[in-house]
């Protein structure tokens, strides 16, 4: 099974970070809200980027978990790297990250003749040597990198890249999806180990509505626009109170509550509200995807703090959320116009280029962080057909 375990040792270490701290941050060092992708912060120097890549990518394009005992590296991690890296219009870092990614997690069996879908984790054994951990995929990472190679070929106009990304997205369809009685495809988190006893074990963030989009404009023959569809259901059926799980699970012909980890939402489904907030607003599921997800907007605007766990089905909540979510809720407060609560967020989020003495950057909050700052600031945005609309495309020329 899958164990995440970058995220509680983010909450670990950045809890620290009270709001204490985060209420005395000015707001006159924080940008003005970019309402488009031509305003000028678009278009300027991306050193959180910069940061990233020097921090916590190998110059062989290995992305590195460092607050991990076994310095791990993930699939989740490679997906990302290659997202930000197009973002960024960073071919040279694109393609070292992929050809670690081809030689370490997929076994050089990565090209569009023979793709396997690349093993999820990767690191420290307990002899001290390094290598695969845990060889099942994670079906979440394998469509960022499927989305990834496929813009990628578009935007920077090599069809390698595309052929790629076609076939791995082949074998998601083949390999990590399963069918729901009378709602319709459904995403498997991998191949192995998520169907037991008649149990079906699912998770709401994995399965991010412009990523689903952009496949079915890719490949309008696969499952992927039915998919964005199930997607909707399994959200809105396992959020009564506005409040996303981590896990759910499909059993006797219904979404239930998930038998391992029960009902809390806290690391995974923080990237629920990240998702939603990504989405093109021409998307007809975009708003009502949003309104299922209030519960979090509300706890917000009545406490100043996203909870670092919710019971999503009593809307029960404790702790304090880390720089993480706030990372994954700025796009979802400024999609919903959200004005005061999009202003806490950037208030948070200036700690991450600010830094704190003595407390090293943490994965998880750098990647959240990297996905909702270049969102607001209009680095990027999805269009209604999920193909991503980099500012350097247009806005920077």
């Amino acid at each position: 099974m899958r164990v995440r375990i970058n995220k509680k040792i983010s909450m670990a270490l950045t809890l620290g970070l009270g709001f204490g701290f985060f209420a005395s941050a000015s707001f006159a060092n924080i940008v003005r809200v970019s309402q488009t992708a031509s305003t000028p912060g678009a278009c300027g120097d991306w050193s959180s980027y910069r940061t990233f890549v020097e921090r916590f990518v190998q110059a062989d394009g290995r992305v590195i978990d460092y607050s991990t005992p076994a310095q791990q590296t993930t699939s989740e991690g490679q997906s990302y790297g290659l997202f930000f890296a197009l973002v960024a219009n960073d071919r040279a870092t694109f393609d070292r990250l992929l050809g670690w990614t081809r030689t370490n997690l997929a076994g050089n069996q990565f090209d569009a003749q023979n793709v396997r879908l690349p093993s999820w984790l990767w690191g420290k054994k307990p002899d001290g040597s390094y290598g695969v951990l845990d060889p099942n995929s994670a079906s979440d990472s394998d469509l960022w990198i499927a989305y990834d190679l496929l813009q990628a070929g578009r935007l920077w106009h090599e069809a390698s890249y595309t052929q790629l990304g076609q076939a791995l997205a082949a074998q998601i369809a083949r390999q990590e999806m399963t069918n729901l009685p009378g709602v319709g495809p459904m995403l498997l988190p991998g191949p192995q180990g998520f169907k037991n006893g008649g149990v079906t074990r699912l998770n709401p963030s994995y399965l991010p509505l412009p990523v689903l989009r952009a496949l079915a404009h890719e490949a309008p023959d696969g499952p992927w626009g039915k998919l964005a569809d199930s997607a909707y259901k399994l959200v809105k059926t396992t959020a009564p109170q506005g409040f996303a799980p981590d896990w759910a699970a499909w059993q006797n012909g219904q979404f239930v509550v998930d038998p391992k980890n029960g009902d809390i939402g806290s690391y995974d489904a923080i990237r629920v509200y990240l998702w939603a907030g990504l989405a093109s607003p021409a998307d007809p599921l975009a708003k009502p995807w949003l309104a299922a997800l209030g519960g979090m907007r509300a706890r917000v605007a009545q406490t100043g703090i996203p909870p670092e766990k919710v019971s999503s089905t009593t809307g029960a909540a404790s702790g304090e959320g880390p720089l993480s979510y706030w990372g994954a809720l700025a796009p979802y407060f400024k999609a919903l116009g959200d004005e005061r609560g999009l202003g806490l967020a950037r208030t948070r989020l200036a700690a991450l280029d600010a830094g704190v003495p003595g407390r090293e950057p943490v994965y998880y909050d750098r990647v959240l962080g990297l996905f909702g700052t270049a969102f607001i600031d209009g680095r990027y945005r999805f269009d209604e057909a999920g193909r991503l609309v980099p500012s350097w495309r247009n806005a920077c020329d």
